[in-house]
Formats: C-alpha cells, structure tokens, sequence
C-alpha cells in the first residue's frame, strides 16, 4: 500500500469497518491484553514485536499483521516508536 486512502479502501472492501493511524513512542509495551475486533495493521515507520500465544513476531516497516478477535497478545514498541495503520472488523 503506498498510501492511507489505498490501505483504507482496500480493509474496508475486505470487511473491516474501521480504519485508523496509531503512533506509538518510542519502547513502549503494553501488557497482555485482547480487543472484541479483528485487527489487520501495516507498519508504515519504525518496529515492534507482536507477541502471541507465546510466540514473539518482530515486524519492521512495510510489514503486516492480523490479530483475531479475543486474541490475547502483547506488544513491544522498538527505540525510534512506531507508527501503523490499523483496519478493524468491529461487526
């Protein structure tokens, strides 16, 4: 995807209903925790690490990952933060 509105029209023709930007600063975790929606995001700059039925996953820019609905997971942010688009299926 080479822009927002490519990414947005793309989710949204798959069934996501919402799609946003998320910044993240710079080594952030979160604890494990779910969401009651599908997450599909791209990393659009910086890194993290995805952690997921206690596999840890490290995406870097231009990468993508879905997360379903319920999923317990974790995430790291990388030293320089992270910005990614995030497609959500709320329905």
């Amino acid at each position: 995807m080479k822009t927002f509105e490519q990414f947005k029209a793309a989710t949204m023709a798959e069934g996501f209903d919402e799609v946003l930007t998320r910044e993240w600063e710079a080594n952030h975790e979160t604890p494990l925790h779910e969401h009651p929606f599908e997450a599909f995001g791209l990393i659009v700059k910086g890194e993290f690490w995805l952690t997921m039925n206690g596999k840890s996953t490290h995406l870097h820019q231009g990468d993508t990952f879905r997360v379903a609905r319920y999923m317990p997971h974790q995430e790291k942010y990388g030293p320089d933060g992270a910005s990614l688009w995030i497609a959500r299926m709320n329905k």
